[in-house]
């Protein structure tokens, strides 16, 4: 289009019409319109009498079209009080479509794109009951990492179905390339008792990590001692099982396959099924093997896949609960850790989703 485009505009009313009904308006969505269309009989281009009322050459091409077929009539619709203005079914299909090409959207966003695509603003109280009924839910949007594939669900449900594929001529945990030799449970393991399946995980959490809000009469701050907690907290939560946590000097092969050892020592009897994520010392032949031996099956994540693990939950709900107690030493911290993950993963409910997704098929072969 044109920026010095003049738009032909139908007299309905003169000019003295014009001006007595902007004097006796105290309403600022017609006055803007009413000035709009007066710009317009003087002369000004589409764009520059849009300009001055602080639209869009698109809406004020809609303003145009509106005048000249209704004139004020069709103008300021709806503009006397009472219920806001309503979409037609075709339009709210319109608003689905632009909503869903760009979510996630904040209220005052959805309510500009009203404004602007089909001219309709609806009072801030009645927006969100309005989004309901078109069926738009609100929460805290999940961060995905640039590196999760699109089909990151899929990709883990045929792997957690090749777990449980009893037909299987190599160990679970081998790959092409690796070694022929060591791929031999371990004699004192025994795993015809059924499966364990749960969710491995290593976390951070400091003693002076602060999430939770607190009420204050004055002065809100907590004074801790200057305890640092240096180990990385290494995590198991098992849905039928004992759940695990470690404190390793650090996340080397060897280090995690100590935790490994730990989970069977706790779980013994059954095959472990165990979730975890693809850390380079996850993932390595070394720890592959040794989990073998000790009977126990790794399922890994895609990768970038963070939010498929339900353990995930279980840590931030360990440091909201930490976060105001104070602790004098990491001796007292690391009792404290263990305490709330044994009391976090006695609960199904943050797995329950997950259950729903990916385990439904093979409920039975958790209780053989």
């Amino acid at each position: 289009m044109s920026g010095d485009r003049r738009k032909e505009i139908v007299r309905h009313l003169s000019e003295d019409d014009l001006d007595r009904l902007l004097a006796e308006t105290d309403n600022e969505k017609v006055s803007k319109r009413l000035t709009f269309v007066k710009r317009l009989y003087k002369g000004a281009t589409l764009e520059d009498a849009a300009d001055d009322v602080g639209r869009s050459s698109a809406t004020a091409t809609r303003w145009v079209r509106r005048w000249n077929e209704g004139g004020l009539g069709l103008l300021t619709p709806n503009f006397g009080g009472g219920r806001p203005p309503k979409l037609g079914d075709d339009e709210q299909e319109q608003l689905l479509e632009l909503l869903r090409e760009g979510q996630p959207w904040k209220s005052q966003e959805i309510q500009y794109l009203l404004n602007e695509k089909f001219d309709v603003e609806y009072h801030p109280a009645y927006l969100g009951r309005f989004l309901k009924k078109l069926g738009l839910s609100r929460a805290i949007p999940r961060t995905q990492r640039p590196s999760q594939p699109e089909n990151a669900e899929g990709i883990l449900e045929e792997r957690v179905g090749d777990a449980f594929d009893e037909d299987a001529d190599e160990p679970h945990n081998k790959q092409d390339g690796d070694d022929e030799e060591g791929w031999i449970v371990d004699d004192d393991v025994c795993t015809d008792g059924g499966t364990v399946l749960g969710f491995f995980d290593t976390s951070h959490p400091q003693p002076w990590d602060n999430s939770q809000r607190m009420y204050y009469v004055d002065d809100p701050h907590i004074t801790r001692p200057l305890v640092r907690h240096d180990e990385p907290t290494v995590g198991f939560y098992a849905l039928n099982g004992e759940s695990v946590v470690s404190f390793p000097e650090n996340q080397e092969k060897e280090k995690i396959c100590g935790c490994l050892e730990r989970i069977r020592e706790q779980n013994p009897g059954k095959r472990i099924l165990l979730v975890l994520d693809n850390f380079s010392s996850h993932i390595c032949p070394y720890t592959r093997r040794r989990a073998h031996q000790l009977g126990i099956d790794l399922v890994f994540l895609p990768v970038g896949s963070p939010d498929l693990n339900p353990i995930e939950p279980v840590w931030k709900s360990l440091r909201w609960e930490a976060s105001p107690l104070i602790v004098e030493s990491a001796e007292e911290f690391r009792a404290l850790v263990t305490d709330l993950f044994d009391r976090l993963t006695d609960r199904l409910s943050f797995a329950v989703s997950w259950i729903e997704k990916f385990l439904a098929p093979y409920l039975q072969k958790l209780s053989k």
